[in-house]
């Protein structure tokens, strides 16, 4: 079986183009078929390999530091 773009958006795979064109350039997505001058296709078995071999740690994040706060010492009013 073949998917197109719309396939793989519908399947939750991907949301959008230029997210798919990064994935293909840097994250070993498959780059698939050209089957039209505009139309390209994935099988759906290859696909389906790669969703099961990518990594799915998500990458730490930052501990904020929080919104920078009043300082601690008071003036003096005279």
């Amino acid at each position: 079986m073949r998917l197109r773009f719309c396939d793989l958006k519908a399947e939750g795979v991907v949301n959008n183009r230029v997210t798919l064109g990064n994935w293909i350039r840097k994250h070993g997505f498959p780059p698939g078929q050209l089957t039209g001058p505009n139309s390209r296709t994935w099988s759906a078995a290859e696909v389906q390999a790669w969703l099961a071999n990518r990594p799915t740690a998500t990458k730490p994040v930052p501990k904020s530091p929080g919104r920078p706060r009043k300082a601690d010492h008071v003036t003096a009013e005279a």
